[in-house]
């Protein structure tokens, strides 16, 4: 990435560009005009019943792209992702990049925006960061109907004998409010309602009760359409009825679990949500197909895009790059022990994207402070310090290789890098596992400068894989939390908080247990504290809470505090945002 002014924005290169129309992306793909919804000229649904006419195509190769511990300085994950798929492209393979939909919260308040940069991005990357095909909107609102209904229960259950209810084929299910853990959701960052008094105002108002707010990308409903499955647009809306059924929001005085299937809600949910589970078709700078879909973070979820758009992929073209939220310690992790042990799919490449920049600040490297000159330390060649950041990509690349995956090394390429930065980067990944260490200058010549990295990535592919889960899910659900925190994060040991003891129990004795384990944790270290850089060792994981997402399909500790909704700084991204005198998007990058 290239911080020379003369350099064009991301925008001013997407508006640049020649699209081709979505429905000629979607015939290269060998997709049938019935099988395209389109939303315009530039992006389109694909309708899942395309699965059954393409099951029988040979499957391609399955490629994650994960990085190294996210600094300030960022990584360039989503660029190397549309990089690569770029990059095997110009060697003649039919690639598919498959990503999350941003969530406009940090879109409008630190990252403004997530399609990739420079020369490899999505496009048009102004729709892609805004409200693409609408599949956030309709989570929204399933999710705050099912608060209504949660709130509605129990106003009207308060107010009506168990005589009235029975009139109403209404059940009393006797709603602790106190262990209701269901919140409302908006897609903006927005601290003053994380914590919320709801029902204020009178009798006809509702009951007045605490409550809060999350962003909406961090409801289960989210993670749910990321992992709903199915061969047609039938058995996965079968899945995802299925799933919502099975949410629980809470319990009932007497500790029973309450569903939404009890609020009798969950088909309601399912409607809102049916048309979110088409897949949605874009293009990437260069003319390939990327899928777009779901978008949960990995921080608090499990930080994957859809298991039904890289199906779709794999069986449409010959490279599928994916791309897991975070860390190789996060959204790799929860790719493998959670993604892929529901779709049954087994990777064949793991690419990891490290800068020296990053490695740098993971060494020990000054404070980088937004709107501030970089120190001279990330900006000129410092061998020492680089070579202090190492063991942060060491532990990952070992991450990776304990589920017996390849590893393909992307450096990220900066001009202020040395020649012998990148070389001391190379050499102590190889040591460390990596199969290859690739330079990769994907930001400013496109496919042409990942056609390296994609030469490595196909050969990767071609070695024989020894995929394997980092735990069985028959083991207690205090065993699966510790392999994680000790094997990933390096970890001395488990600590729980007696919340924590009494949740585990009660969810084995509900019969929870079976569930894999959705880390909830700082997305800013390997551990769970977030001023420990590098590779920390000599820590204890502190386990705080322990929460359900049955419909989703997992179990999700809590290390430590955890912001489900984000707040704005003092300068956030919107304030970039306009639109310039031709009616065009500005601000955007």
């Amino acid at each position: 990435m290239s911080p020379n002014p003369s350099f064009p924005s991301d925008l001013e290169i997407a508006y640049a560009a020649k699209l081709k129309p979505i429905t000629e992306i979607a015939e290269q793909l060998g997709l049938e005009e019935s099988e395209v919804i389109p939303y315009g000229n530039t992006k389109a649904k694909i309708h899942l019943d395309a699965l059954k006419r393409i099951a029988s195509n040979p499957r391609g190769k399955y490629v994650d792209v994960t990085a190294i511990t996210p600094t300030p300085l960022g990584e360039g994950k989503t660029t190397t992702t549309i990089g690569l798929v770029q990059g095997l492209g110009i060697l003649g393979h039919k690639a598919i990049a498959c990503i999350r939909q941003p969530s406009m919260g940090p879109t409008f308040g630190i990252k403004g925006g997530a399609a990739g940069g420079g020369y490899s991005q999505v496009v048009p990357m102004d729709e892609f960061n805004l409200h693409l095909t609408g599949d956030i909107h309709a989570i929204t609102a399933a999710h705050n109907l099912v608060a209504a209904a949660i709130d509605a229960r129990w106003y009207h259950e308060r107010r009506l004998t168990d005589e009235q209810l029975e009139t109403l084929r209404l059940e009393r299910l006797n709603i602790d409010v106190f262990r209701t853990s269901w919140r409302r959701v908006l897609d903006v960052n927005d601290r003053a309602l994380r914590n919320v008094i709801v029902g204020l105002g009178g009798r006809l108002d509702g009951r007045a009760r605490e409550t809060g707010f999350d962003i909406a990308v961090a409801s289960e409903l989210m993670a749910i359409l990321a992992l709903v499955d199915g061969d047609n647009y039938a058995s996965a809306l079968r899945n995802l009825r299925d799933r919502c059924g099975r949410v629980v929001i809470g319990y009932a005085k007497n500790g029973n679990p309450i569903t939404l299937e009890d609020l009798q809600v969950a088909g309601a949910v399912a409607v809102l949500m049916k048309d979110t589970l088409h897949p949605t078709l874009m293009q990437t700078l260069e003319g390939q197909a990327t899928f777009v879909h779901a978008g949960p973070f990995a921080n608090i979820a499990h930080g994957n895009s859809s298991i039904l758009a890289d199906r779709m992929a794999l069986h449409l073209g010959d490279y599928v790059v994916t791309e897991s939220g975070f860390g190789a310690d996060m959204g790799m992790e929860k790719f493998f022990d959670i993604k892929c042990r529901v779709s049954g799919l087994k990777p064949d490449c793991v690419v990891m994207v490290a800068t020296v920049r990053a490695l740098k600040t993971h060494g020990g490297g000054p404070n980088v402070v937004a709107g501030k000159p970089l120190d001279l330390a990330y900006t000129e060649e410092n061998l020492p310090l680089l070579r202090a950041g190492m063991p942060n990509l060491q532990a990952h690349i070992t991450t990776a290789k304990r589920f017996g995956v390849p590893v393909v090394v992307a450096i990220n390429a900066f001009p202020t890098d040395s020649r012998r930065e990148h070389d001391l980067i190379a050499e102590m990944a190889l040591a460390a596992g990596a199969v290859a260490a690739v330079i990769t200058d994907h930001h400013a010549k496109g496919g042409n400068g990942a056609r390296q990295l994609a030469e490595e990535v196909a050969r990767a592919c071609d070695e024989p894989s020894q995929f394997a889960y980092l735990y069985p899910l028959d083991r207690s659900i205090k065993e699966k939390i510790e392999t994680i925190a000790k094997e990933v994060y390096g970890a001395d040991g488990v600590e729980y908080s007696s919340t924590a003891n009494k949740q585990i129990a009660e969810f084995e004795r509900s019969g929870f247990g079976y569930l894999p384990i959705c880390m909830a944790k700082t997305h800013l270290s390997i551990s769970h504290d977030p001023a420990l850089k590098g590779a920390p060792k000599g820590f204890t994981v502190p386990v705080r809470e322990v929460r359900a997402s049955v419909g989703a399909g997992y179990i999700y500790p809590l290390l430590g505090e955890m912001r489900t909704m984000p707040g704005l700084g003092a300068t956030p991204a919107f304030m970039q945002v306009d639109i310039d005198k031709e009616g065009n998007v500005v601000g955007l990058f």
